[in-house]
């Protein structure tokens, strides 16, 4: 299966995939290269995601020499995909690539660094704008974050996606690398979300950063520190 049940979450498991997040992981992968191997493992996900997760349907078609039946992928008019700035940028890029008819939400949503993380292992979350298209009960919404550590920034998320009173038809949390921490707070702060990764790592360390992790992936791919 291109993606597999793990507990709380599911993992691409494509080889390409595997491969593209072993390249951005390394730190000597420089911003350009990072920047887009972002953008092709959101690509990768975009296609596992239409494999995985939407359903098709039988059509008759007309070749140049007779009709035959085909098969067509239901709903590519009807998915949302929401960028959570600034890292799912490059992310969000490629996933158009698999859906490039989808309606785009952007919201830019951060955690307080300075701040620090609490014993409940949160941060404070700020969010500075929101926009999102009208949500119908047909949509596939992916929300797109290359990184889901503590989950404080995802559920934060999601309480917006929630909040419009429309459960759209499937509602999947996409990264790149998640926590186990953060995919528990994620799945009991919104259990109808399916959250799906390419990888699961070990552990967030004291500062809240996922480990092995890739880094920052905002500053890697905009070259910020």
């Amino acid at each position: 299966m291109p993606i597999e049940q793990r507990g709380d979450a599911s993992v691409v498991t494509h080889a390409l995939a595997r491969d593209e997040l072993t390249r951005i992981r390394n730190v000597e992968t420089e911003q350009v290269a990072f920047r887009k191997g972002l953008v092709r493992l959101g690509r990768i996900c975009g296609y596992e995601i239409i494999d995985g997760r939407m359903e098709t349907e039988y059509t008759e078609i007309q070749t140049p020499l007779t009709t035959t039946m085909g098969e067509r992928v239901k709903g590519l008019e009807d998915v949302v995909i929401v960028n959570v700035l600034r890292a799912a940028t490059p992310f969000v890029e490629g996933l158009l690539k698999a859906f490039p008819r989808a309606r785009q939400g952007v919201i830019s949503a951060s955690r307080d660094e300075d701040a620090g993380m609490n014993d409940d292992g949160e941060f404070p979350i700020s969010v500075e704008y929101v926009k999102l298209p009208e949500i119908t009960e047909d949509d596939t919404v992916i929300i797109a974050d290359p990184m889901l550590a503590t989950g404080s920034t995802m559920a934060t998320v999601l309480d917006y996606i929630t909040s419009e009173k429309t459960e759209p038809e499937n509602l999947l949390v996409l990264a790149a690398v998640s926590a186990p921490e953060g995919i528990v707070r994620v799945s009991e702060a919104q259990p109808d979300a399916d959250i799906i990764s390419v990888a699961i790592d070990d552990e967030l360390d004291d500062d809240g950063f996922i480990v092995p992790g890739l880094g920052d992936a905002g500053d890697r791919a905009f070259r910020t520190t």
